[in-house]
């Protein structure tokens, strides 16, 4: 049978006008999506970085004032205790003193009496201040946790969606929205103070 030049020609154009000639726009617009997404994810990503950056010189900062506050909060004790064992002291020395000596130790003990009650006062300020920079680094720590699981959220995102980009498959590509939606919700947490702190799962990783 003869092979008509026409035919051939006619054959061809009709498979291009399958339905399956499309795929490599399918393609294209998914590879675009993709790409959309993981430059979207970036900037979030290096915006978020900046805030907690910022967050764990601030947490560093709490902790050093924490550190220091109760180093004075052990030398303002020692102070006082020390005061209270000269006080003691004292007060059982005048006791078989002279006459002629009681006045100097009342000025003695009145002295290491007012010594110690100012040591005890500015020690429990000591104290309050380093229980304040406690509560400051636990509050600090609760964003910081937030903006490290929406990291690792969106580290996975984009891991997958490089994954996306090779298979061609769009059913990864919308499996990969759900880490990206957890992602940027715990990103959005940790810029705006929200109250949203998966507890079980930031255990599970420290």
């Amino acid at each position: 049978m003869d092979i008509d030049p026409e035919e051939l020609i006619e054959s061809a154009r009709q498979a291009h006008d399958l339905p399956d000639a499309p795929a490599p726009q399918r393609q294209s617009r998914l590879n675009v999506a993709v790409a959309v997404t993981v430059a979207l994810l970036a900037t979030f990503m290096g915006i978020c970085k900046v805030k907690d950056d910022n967050i764990n010189q601030n947490m560093q900062q709490a902790q050093a004032d924490k550190i220091d506050h109760w180093a004075f909060y052990q030398a303002r004790n020692a102070r006082e205790e020390t005061a209270k064992a000269t006080l003691t002291q004292l007060r059982l020395q005048a006791i078989g003193a002279p006459a002629s000596a009681a006045e100097g130790y009342q000025q003695a003990i009145a002295h290491y009496e007012s010594l110690a009650a100012d040591q005890a006062a500015k020690k429990d300020e000591l104290r309050k201040q380093a229980e304040a920079d406690q509560q400051r680094y636990d509050a600090l720590n609760y964003r910081d946790d937030q903006f490290d699981l929406s990291d690792a959220l969106l580290a996975i995102s984009i891991a997958m969606l490089a994954i996306t980009a090779l298979t061609q498959m769009w059913w990864l590509y919308v499996v990969t929205l759900v880490p990206t939606f957890f992602g940027v919700l715990m990103g959005l947490a940790g810029l705006a103070s929200w109250p949203l702190h998966p507890d079980m799962i930031v255990q599970l990783l420290s």
